[in-house]
């Protein structure tokens, strides 16, 4: 009973801070919208484009997409190849689920170490962008760093609840359970509908 309070809070927690950076990271969407409209109407409208809005849009879509990736993965919004996977039970979705993430934070882990390379270059070459504003490129591999991270987090919250699953063949947090539900219902739904249509084509 200890061990499972452990951890639930444990995956809460990530939770939390996943949901808390993606959440963030969607704030920027606007901004970018800003930046875009305002180097249209400068471009177009005043004649005089922006030296500055083409990096600072292509920055802003690196943040959103890399910093909200992990709060897609705990919403389970990523495009899933299912032919196979949907036609399996509950656990060895779970055991797909685990080879999956294994892989998953194997590459990420890969990515954050290239990060940290690419860092120390931009530090000490003052890498830029190639372009006529030239920004430096620090930040940018900073929060790769960050994004992967949590990314990874999210991941290791997913691989807990996945192998208390296993085990013990219950959620381990209600978010869990509901995300199982809606599969099992996405399973069932299809089914329901050739029924219905096969009821009305006989009438």
């Amino acid at each position: 009973m200890m061990f499972k309070t452990i951890l639930k809070c444990l995956c809460t927690a990530i939770n939390k801070v996943v949901y808390f950076v993606g959440f963030s990271a969607s704030i920027l969407m606007p901004l970018l919208a800003l930046t875009v409209a305002f180097e249209v109407f400068s471009r177009y409208v005043l004649g005089s484009p922006t030296v500055w809005a083409y990096d600072v849009s292509l920055f802003l879509f690196g943040y959103i997409a890399a910093l909200g990736g992990a709060l897609a993965q705990q919403k389970k919004a990523h495009i899933n190849v299912d032919v196979i996977y949907l036609s399996l039970s509950a656990r060895m979705k779970a055991v797909c689920n685990l080879l999956s993430y294994s892989l998953a934070i194997y590459f990420l882990s890969i990515v954050i170490l290239i990060s940290l390379n690419k860092y120390d270059e931009a530090v000490e070459f003052n890498y830029r962008r190639q372009s006529e504003w030239a920004p430096s490129m620090v930040h940018f591999w900073v929060m790769m760093t960050i994004a992967c991270s949590i990314f990874i987090l999210q991941y290791i919250s997913d691989l807990l609840q996945d192998v208390f699953f296993i085990f013990t063949g219950k959620a381990l947090l209600e978010s869990q359970a509901e995300t199982q539900e809606s599969v099992a219902m996405a399973d069932v739904e299809p089914v329901e509908t050739e029924l219905e249509r096969a009821k009305n084509y006989e009438y």
